[in-house]
């Protein structure tokens, strides 16, 4: 009885206690790595996986997962830069339309509803399996990205765009800031409203949850199209950090945030999970790609670090999945 009180809460907090672990042996292997410089740089860095990962978590407890999220965050980063920069111009017709900063990062966030929204329609209406649909988005999103900036990155934002990647507000990093406003608004969608008590429905037992009269096309599609904007609100991080919409951009952040979820305990059958716990998967990811580079770590070795502890932490999760 003891022992599986204990098991319990080793579970409840391992994603802590790996944190810890993490912290500690890179504390003990480099000296820059508890600098007060560093530890904002990789709470920036992880901001945009943060808001990638909440849209991913809302995926995942749907017993669904979206691959094109790196690649939506892309063209929504290059739309906000396009249009801030140049507008949108109709020779025929002699006509400039020029954007706001708040015009263009509306455009890019919308932007990215609406690739979501494709995708979670798609998978509704056309019984296209999730990982397929969204491979597909992945593939379309990264050419669109390509036909717009023509190859090309788009740099020269200007100051005022800058500061939603670069700027600070009452001594915490503005980054920090969005990525923490939307953990709280998806903690209370997850934990205080009836599209929550939804979602963790329809991944527990999707063929109950419509009996129950849960209209789960619908809740299906909110939950890709508020994944979309969220990797368009990280296209807008990214893009305003750099100062450059780059055509390349957010390659492999799939991987990142697919790993953030899974190590913080969200059961990638569904039904199972926290945004809190995703946070902490978040945080983890980040602080171990930061102490990679701080040891001079290859970027080819990175990947096959990465790669095996996502492969770990889906491991766990079928354990986990089975003792219950």
């Amino acid at each position: 009885m003891n022992i599986a009180l204990y098991k319990s809460r080793l579970l409840r907090f391992q994603s802590l206690i790996a944190l810890f672990i993490l912290c500690l042996g890179l504390s003990i292997l480099s000296d820059k790595f508890l600098t007060v410089s560093n530890l904002w740089n990789v709470m920036r860095q992880i901001s945009v996986n943060i808001c990638i990962s909440t849209g991913m978590t809302l995926i995942v407890l749907t017993a669904g997962i979206d691959l094109s999220v790196g690649s939506v965050l892309a063209l929504c980063g290059a739309i906000t830069a396009g249009l801030l920069k140049n507008g949108i111009e109709i020779p025929s017709n002699n006509l400039y339309i020029g954007f706001t900063i708040l015009g263009a990062v509306l455009a890019g966030v919308l932007t990215g509803s609406a690739l979501g929204a494709f995708s979670g329609f798609t998978i509704t209406r056309f019984k296209v399996p999730p990982f397929v649909a969204t491979l597909a988005m992945l593939t379309v999103a990264r050419g669109l990205t390509m036909l717009w900036t023509q190859g090309f990155p788009i740099s020269g934002l200007g100051d005022k765009f800058l500061y939603f990647g670069t700027g600070w507000f009452l001594g915490i990093p503005v980054p920090v800031w969005i990525s923490g406003i939307i953990v709280a608004v998806a903690l209370f969608v997850t934990n205080k409203t009836r599209l929550g008590r939804y979602i963790y429905a329809i991944g527990g037992n999707e063929s109950a949850a419509k009996l129950s009269g849960i209209n789960v096309n619908k809740v299906k599609i909110i939950v890709y199209t508020i994944a979309g904007a969220l990797a368009g609100i990280g296209g807008l991080l990214v893009t305003s950090r750099l100062d450059s919409a780059q055509p390349n951009a957010g390659i492999s952040y799939e991987l990142d945030s697919i790993a953030a979820v899974v190590i913080g305990g969200t059961s990638l059958s569904g039904g199972r999970g926290s945004i809190l716990g995703t946070v902490q998967g978040a945080i983890i990811i980040g602080v171990l790609n930061n102490g990679l580079v701080l040891l001079n770590v290859s970027p080819f070795w990175q990947q096959v670090v990465k790669g095996l502890v996502i492969l770990l932490a889906v491991i766990i999760d079928k354990s986990n999945s089975k003792n219950d």
